[in-house]
């Protein structure tokens, strides 16, 4: 794990801090650019030492007919991550069935890394429907959220979406502020202003219906499996 700057007392030496554990989650349907820019950007301003992005297995909020198989979506993850080592595809909730919850995601992920402080991003508009998932209260306190920006979409609404209760414990973070460790035993909720592709998986869907193309959209490993499985026809 990288160290701490610094020596410790009488030039001992430095004190490691716990690892740094992001959540990245969504359905990835399929997983595009925009998701590896955005947590690109997050995981260089935070130090992330590692992002997990965990594919869903039934998502609460966005269940769709044409949604693509889970194991059609995790295999779109691993694709898209080869050659990019802090990223990691996780199976966690395909594994775990049924219905995809956040708190039962981020329980396992501290029984499985209990040094570690655990992360979760998310973009703006999920985060404005904070109040609709399972054990919301939980959610924030089992881990410290990163906000990002969505095209579209700002963070004068995020900081109030948690309520007034929670006003204390949001942070924004300047475009080009140092993030320190101190602030972490303070602050839960980051907000954080990326310039975020304008892209969606949406538009994606569509483009694949219309049979236009998807260069700089997806990953060309990605359009590979998707022609190959003929997904989203």
């Amino acid at each position: 794990h990288r160290r701490a700057q610094g020596r410790g007392k009488k030039g001992g030496p430095a004190v490691t801090r716990p690892p740094r554990i992001a959540l990245f989650g969504g359905t990835f349907d399929p997983i595009h650019s925009g998701h590896l820019r955005s947590a690109a950007v997050v995981g260089r301003r935070f130090g992330l030492d590692r992002i997990l992005f965990v594919p869903s297995n039934i998502p609460p909020h966005k269940a769709r007919r044409d949604m693509a198989p889970a194991r059609d979506r995790m295999a779109m993850v691993e694709l898209a991550l080869r050659g990019r080592p802090r990223f990691a595809a996780s199976p966690i909730e395909i594994r775990a069935g049924g219905t995809s919850y956040s708190i039962r995601t981020l329980r396992r992920l501290r029984r499985l890394h209990p040094r570690a402080r655990i992360f979760f991003i998310v973009g703006t508009d999920a985060f404005l429907e904070i109040k609709t998932w399972k054990e919301w209260r939980s959610v924030l306190d089992e881990s410290l959220f990163i906000v990002m920006t969505r095209p579209g979409v700002g963070l004068a609404k995020a900081r109030r979406a948690p309520g007034a209760e929670y006003a204390d414990r949001v942070r924004p973070v300047g475009r080009t502020e140092r993030v320190r460790e101190d602030w972490f035993s303070a602050s839960r909720i980051f907000l954080f202003p990326i310039d975020a592709l304008d892209v969606s998986a949406t538009e994606i869907r569509g483009r694949i219906r219309e049979g236009r193309p998807l260069a700089g959209l997806v990953s060309a490993a990605v359009a590979r499996y998707i022609r190959a499985r003929k997904l989203y026809l």
